[in-house]
């Protein structure tokens, strides 16, 4: 039984406030933020309890979602509803942020009035709160393929003649009223890698895990049918097809899912609800079917004038085809506190910057292509360098995002719908691949 709900931003404003039971006066507000404010550490806990009263959050879109409750609930019912309830804010504006809520807060409110009766939770599903839900989501910036027909997902300019851009899927799922009974859907297919590399340039640990996300603007869609590789295999026992295998150790799906000709043909049955769903999630460790995509050469070396040198070659080993965008940050740590730093980069559109307080070099490559190499020289003045020091220098760490690349190899062979829509629909597929963590050791 919930007793408050509020939102509030990174810096404690008061964005949202929702009193269910009036168990609590309204300074729990202050009372939960101060009390994140004064704990140690970078995330505060889940559950934290004053007097009687149990605050329960989570992060999301850089907000605090807040429930309060002074009953014995179960936290972990608490925290899926709060998840589910972002979730939902998210298929009706749009977009998580704290512009978004500030614009749309009659319709959040309208929200809860539907999802939270007198502290007990409703429905969060957004196929039965359609029919209730009046007010229209207000967007910041109206979508138009129109205007970026020529841009692809992050902002290139491509060779196609239409492309879904990064913003397409992320408009409320009430626009599709707007648009004449315009139709879409959108499946992404979102892979993030965790690699670490030793010094000696061998690969030491190789993670992926990876999730298929449908967010649906089709109001009359019944049934969707998604076909995967057909060598697509769970664990290392059930190989098949005859192409090269596409195997991950672990996969779940969602509750409504019909797998009935997965087994068989691989194929993914659901009646899609309006709104974003995850319906596949999966995981492969240590033994991913190609080399990483990135690999360093490092040279750390002290000059005659007592400075270091760090030399560094970043190779691309992706088809020219298959990285057509790339952002990659680069972390170094050298181990004194107080220096100063000059560089020489191989492209003037790339950047360096020295993070004193985190004792790190920040490099910043906004494009890089496939089978190509990036070099960048850094000198530092590091007051009492010695050699025992320049041993401590590194890691190197690597954020990045690939369109257009699974490393999985998971593919989306076909996507079909039932009945057939009427008038004009679009159906997109999009693969993107995320750095969660990409540490080479030097």
């Amino acid at each position: 039984m919930i007793s408050q709900i509020f939102i509030l931003s990174s810096k404690g404003d008061h964005l949202i406030y929702k009193d269910f039971r009036g168990e609590a006066g309204s300074d729990v507000v202050s009372i939960f933020y101060e009390k994140v404010m004064t704990l140690t550490g970078d995330q505060p806990p889940v559950v934290m309890s004053h007097k009687d009263l149990q605050f329960i959050h989570v992060r999301q879109g850089g907000l605090y979602w807040v429930a309060t409750t002074t009953a014995d609930s179960s936290p972990f019912t608490i925290i899926e509803f709060l998840n589910r309830l972002a979730a939902l804010v998210k298929d009706y504006c749009g977009s998580l942020s704290e512009k978004m809520v500030q614009m749309n807060f009659a319709l959040i409110y309208e929200l809860l009035d539907e999802v939270v009766d007198y502290g007990y939770i409703q429905t969060t599903s957004s196929d039965v709160l359609k029919n209730f839900i009046q007010t229209e989501a207000v967007s910041s910036r109206p979508f138009s393929l129109f205007d970026i027909s020529n841009v692809g997902l992050f902002g290139a300019e491509t060779q196609q003649s239409i492309v879904a851009p990064s913003s397409a899927a992320t408009r409320p799922i009430q626009s599709s009223r707007e648009q004449g009974g315009k139709s879409e859907i959108f499946v992404d297919v979102i892979e993030r890698m965790t690699i670490v590399i030793g010094s000696n340039g061998m690969l030491m640990k190789a993670d992926v895990e990876g999730e298929i996300t449908v967010k649906c603007y089709m109001p009359n869609c019944t049934e969707m049918r998604i076909g995967l590789n057909e060598e697509f295999s769970i664990g290392k026992s059930q190989l098949r097809g005859y192409g090269a295998a596409v195997r991950v150790d672990e996969c779940s799906f969602h509750q409504a899912v019909r797998l009935d000709e997965f087994d068989s043909h691989r194929i993914l049955r659901l009646c899609p609800s309006q709104g974003e769903q995850t319906v596949m999630q999966y995981q492969l460790s240590d033994d991913l079917p190609s080399a990483p995509p990135f690999r360093l050469f490092p040279t750390i070396e002290r000059d005659s004038g007592g400075r270091l040198l760090m030399y560094l070659k970043l190779r691309c080993d992706l088809p020219p085809k298959s990285c057509l965008l790339l952002k990659c940050v680069m972390y170094v740590t050298p181990v004194a506190s107080v220096f100063s730093l000059s560089q020489e980069l191989s492209s003037p559109d790339q950047s360096a910057e020295l993070k004193p307080q985190s004792r790190a070099v920040v490099w910043k490559v906004p494009r890089f292509t496939g089978g190509t190499q990036l070099s960048a020289l850094f000198k530092l003045d590091v007051p009492g360098l010695s050699s025992a020091s320049m041993q401590e220098v590194g890691p190197v760490g690597l954020s990045f995002e690939l369109p257009k690349y699974t490393a999985t190899g998971l593919q989306i062979r076909f996507l079909r719908l039932s009945p057939v829509q009427p008038g004009p629909s679009q159906r997109w597929v999009r693969y993107v691949t995320h750095s969660d963590s990409y540490t080479i050791r030097i």
